[in-house]
């Protein structure tokens, strides 16, 4: 029996109408995606491009004006679905009064462990992602934005889900912590878990996906693997000094025509920040007068 795809939308549309119920804002249009089993697929794009949007369409938090999502074989949002998946969101909205082991072991319940397996669970995970014994004893208000992201990935990872759906991941790390976020991402994948992020951090996501989507105006406007899509095409590069890009093309030319192999003939790569921006600026060159592009949110009643 073949498993169905983690992740496959099709003609996937979210339109959030206004106070009168008119359609108003075209958060995301029609998104084609599948994601193959263990991969890492990060998702791009600036505010108001669709990411949260798809992420909660995904989780079954809000509904579709349009086309369809699949979870793991099933509809987004059913029990099913809710056991098998683990979410990090942007801002982790946790009991505040909690400390970092009870925070764990509360979700442990909900997830109907006993109490050996939540003790042993819990410990595990703030092991796993870098709290030690006296985080771990401390009161949820008295962490900063690093520990918070570090006990809301525990929290995610409590059910030991198939699929991760993580928003902004990285957000308020420091360089080290952020180091062993990425590295704990690849060590999740090296365990056969898919993970869908998304993120502003171009650099985090170029380290850790095997795909990546740009999203810009709530349409996919790009996606691949990470090192085709920064490939340069139709550029080479010679290795020899003083030799301009159109002297070292004929160059190739003329020695391929001869019979020679050219070895050090290649397609420079660009950054992943420099693909982005050429991708949004584009789409922001095409896109007309119209109204611009809201947050991902939904507009509030009577808003303009």
């Amino acid at each position: 029996m073949v498993e169905a795809p983690p992740v496959v939308t099709e003609r996937l549309t979210k339109v959030y109408k206004d106070f009168w119920g008119r359609q108003k804002v075209h958060a995301l249009v029609g998104l084609d995606l599948a994601l193959a089993r263990g991969e890492v697929f990060g998702l791009l794009g600036p505010n108001g491009s669709g990411k949260s949007t798809t992420i909660k369409l995904l989780l079954g938090l809000i509904f579709p004006t349009a086309g369809r999502a699949s979870v793991l074989g099933h509809p987004p949002g059913t029990r099913s679905v809710n056991q098998r998946i683990g979410y990090l969101p942007e801002e982790s909205y946790l009991h505040r009064f909690l400390t970092g082991e009870e925070t764990v072991d509360f979700y442990g319940r909900l997830f109907g462990l006993r109490r050996k397996e939540r003790r042993r669970r819990t410990a595990e995970l703030l092991d796993l992602v870098g709290l030690d014994r006296r985080s771990r004893l401390r009161q949820l208000k008295e962490y900063s934005k690093g520990m918070s992201r570090r006990i809301g990935l525990a929290q995610a990872l409590v059910n030991d889900p198939e699929l991760l759906l993580l928003d902004e991941p990285t957000t308020g790390l420091d360089p080290i912590g952020t180091r062993q976020m990425k590295d704990l991402i690849l060590r999740l994948k090296a365990e056969g878990k898919t993970i869908l992020l998304s993120s502003h951090l171009l650099a985090d996501v170029q380290d850790v996906c095997d795909r990546i989507g740009i999203l810009a105006r709530g349409e996919l406007k790009k996606i691949g693997n990470v090192r085709d899509l920064l490939l340069v095409p139709d550029v080479f590069q010679l290795r020899a000094r003083r030799v301009s890009p159109a002297a070292a093309e004929a160059i190739v030319a003329a020695a391929r025509t001869a019979g020679a192999d050219v070895l050090a003939a290649e397609h420079p790569a660009t950054t992943l920040e420099d693909l982005f921006l050429r991708v949004v600026r584009a789409d922001s060159g095409s896109a007309g007068s119209g109204e611009s592009r809201p947050p991902d949110s939904p507009p509030r009643a009577g808003a303009d």
